[in-house]
């Protein structure tokens, strides 16, 4: 019986999804092939608990896209969004002020609804380790410090320390990641720095890691074998924060639905 418990509040502190929902090429695949694309978030809410949005690094989210969001997902499931470029890629001096203005506006439903499982912060492979750039992402942590905030790097320059201790002392999470191990990325290291934890699977697609077709950079299925190699990892995270969000990237093919419920099946 406590065995059962205990298993039952394990997962309960673990979320497992997907990086993305709207794919075309998921039908036929995850979802059945008569499915309408207006109905590719209800039917997704009915297989897992959250949800990572991408497109809004692409372009700013809008309210009234997050509201319609929210209606055909019933309030079943969580969304985590990625922050908008503006804010990690293409920094300029509005990054801090309009910017990130119109980012909160268009996510705010999400708030409002208590539906905002946390905004991802990826920085590119580009951003090193500069007095310059742990300036600027202090000083946006602070400007988000209202808000459930998890960092991912993708250059290793950033993992030290000093890092960890700075979002320790700014209750900011640290993603960790699987993805190809390839010069600069960052290992699959586990480090917890906030109530909240987070993984990203990225796939180990080494080959056509830096390409120009993002479809075929995360053309990865995860064996079983390899997940399992995570669940000492997952077990640790779980332990020491109060959610943990796992989220698969490895979108082609809608691997990502297949590794992510493969995921809950080992966890369970």
């Amino acid at each position: 019986m406590l065995l059962v418990i205990y298993r039952a509040f394990f997962m309960s502190q673990i979320i497992v999804g997907t990086s993305g929902y709207y794919y075309k090429d998921w039908k036929g695949i995850f979802y059945p092939s008569g499915t309408g694309q207006d109905h590719f978030l209800e039917y997704y809410s009915r297989h897992f608990r959250a949800v990572e949005l991408n497109f809004s690094y692409y372009r700013l989210p809008e309210a009234k896209h997050s509201w319609d969001m929210i209606k055909k997902s019933n309030k079943k499931i969580e969304f985590s969004i990625k922050a908008f470029r503006g804010l990690t890629h293409d920094i300029s001096e509005d990054s801090l002020g309009s910017i990130t203005d119109l980012f909160l506006d268009g996510i705010n439903p999400f708030v409002e609804e208590g539906l905002l499982g946390a905004i991802l912060l990826q920085f590119p492979q580009s951003f090193h380790y500069t007095s310059s750039n742990r300036r600027y992402l202090k000083s946006l942590i602070n400007r988000l410090a209202a808000y459930p905030l998890v960092v991912e790097f993708r250059q290793k320059e950033w993992i030290r320390e000093s890092v960890f201790k700075t979002l320790r002392d700014l209750k900011t999470g640290f993603v960790c990641v699987d993805e190809p191990s390839l010069p600069s990325l960052i290992p699959p290291i586990i480090k917890y720095t906030s109530k909240l934890g987070y993984i990203r699977f990225h796939g180990r697609n080494k080959k056509n890691w830096y390409g120009t077709d993002s479809t075929r950079r995360y053309d990865y299925l995860y064996s079983e074998e390899e997940l399992s190699e995570w669940i000492p990892r997952i077990k640790e995270i779980a332990s020491h924060v109060d959610k943990l969000y796992v989220f698969f990237n490895n979108h082609a093919k809608a691997q990502a639905p297949n590794n992510a419920q493969m995921l809950i099946n080992v966890l369970q």
